[in-house]
């Protein structure tokens, strides 16, 4: 019997990679013979990366880069174990869990440390690119990512501007003459689960922005920094980001990916199955086990555990959901999708139990599951 095991990360307890190795020890603890392969999974956010790397067996790459205001911090990109992927987490650079409240500043937060580690790799001579971009502190519309790569961004005099997103309301031109060439040689694909235009009611700055620290009465300003950013891209290469699909994503970086990079969009965990290369794995398998924190309404909504679950359906192979959590409101829609809808918390576990010794519980509820499911 072969079994694959992908969870998403139980947030704030353990990562996927953890949840995977704790879920395969239990197994194996029941019956040795039984073939496990762990492919942890993530949905395209913070997780990635790490999920990506231990899945594939690739390696990380660490270099100095500035966190979202200014200052050097060490963060890490990763190559997959084609050896020829490379996976950037925009959250490793320009997150906004790098910043205490305190330090929440979207009129100086910018993108220029997303930019460095793009950089890094392109000169370390990798040309296939996984770029995940959420968890952001920023609102700059991908203006500091660019210049990081070379691009200039010009008042009327032809002056460069300060690289703050305040700066956009006197641009007028966007140099990309010395723009790193390597970039025109290389392909994107970008995880991204949104797609809320650049600028309005459902734009970057009006659904992000007050978590990154945007004030109610800034919304309307920080709006028209990112209309000049989209007026002077339609005046010089024809493409309007103002009502783009997912041009508002992390703070507008997804409008930069789309006008100045050969990208492809795709939901995150689309992203990362097909990386994982879990058709292939599908093909001989007999069951499928995932897992997150809490499933509930948004699981059905597009996260990870879903992903996974329709891709499983693809083969006829039955998946088993093992949260920490089960939202009784959707049980019965959760088991329309999985064979199995299992909670960790629950008869002999409690909330506390689980959060004090996660893997330990997790390991449990797993084998009791487990023995009922063979």
């Amino acid at each position: 019997m072969k079994v694959i095991i992908s969870p998403d990360s139980f947030k704030g307890t353990m990562s996927s990679v953890e949840a995977a190795a704790t879920i395969e020890k239990a197994i194996k603890q029941i019956c040795e013979t039984i073939e496990t392969v762990c492919l942890p999974v993530a949905d395209g956010g913070e997780g990635t990366l790490d999920a990506l790397v231990a899945a594939t067996n690739g390696k990380f790459v660490e270099t100095t880069v500035c966190n979202p205001i200014g200052c050097e911090i060490q963060a890490r990109y990763g190559v997959l174990g084609d050896g020829k992927t490379c996976v950037i987490e925009m959250a490793q650079a320009s997150g906004i869990t790098l910043l205490s409240k305190e330090e929440r500043n979207p009129l100086k937060a910018t993108t220029f440390g997303t930019g460095q580690l793009i950089d890094h790799a392109l000169r370390e001579g990798y040309r296939h690119f996984i770029i995940g971009i959420g968890g952001s502190a920023t609102n700059d519309a991908g203006l500091g990512m660019l210049h990081a790569l070379g691009v200039k961004f010009l008042d009327k005099a032809l002056q460069p501007l300060p690289i703050e997103v305040s700066s956009l309301e006197k641009l007028h031109r966007i140099d990309t003459s010395e723009m790193n060439e390597l970039i025109s040689q290389s392909h994107f694909t970008i995880a991204c689960d949104v797609d809320n235009p650049l600028v309005g009611e459902r734009g970057a700055t009006a659904i992000f922005g007050p978590q990154k620290g945007v004030m109610p009465e800034q919304i309307k300003q920080f709006d028209e920094y990112l209309i000049c950013f989209a007026d002077v891209v339609e005046k010089e290469i024809g493409i309007r980001l103002h009502d783009y699909p997912s041009a508002g994503a992390a703070g507008g970086i997804g409008g930069a990916l789309k006008a100045y990079f050969p990208s492809t969009f795709k939901k995150g965990i689309d992203v990362v199955l097909e990386a994982l290369q879990y058709d292939e794995h599908l093909q001989n398998a007999q069951l499928v086990i995932t897992g997150e924190g809490k499933s509930d309404i948004q699981t059905l909504a597009g996260k990870a555990p879903m992903g996974i679950a329709l891709k499983a359906k693809e083969y006829n192979v039955p998946t088993v959901l093992i949260s920490g959590v089960i939202d009784e409101a959707a049980t019965n829609e959760l088991q329309q999708l999985f064979a199995h809808v299992i909670s960790v918390v629950g008869d002999d576990i409690t909330p506390k139990e689980s959060i004090g010794d996660p893997a330990k519980c997790l390991q449990e509820r797993v084998q009791k599951a487990f023995q009922t499911i063979l």
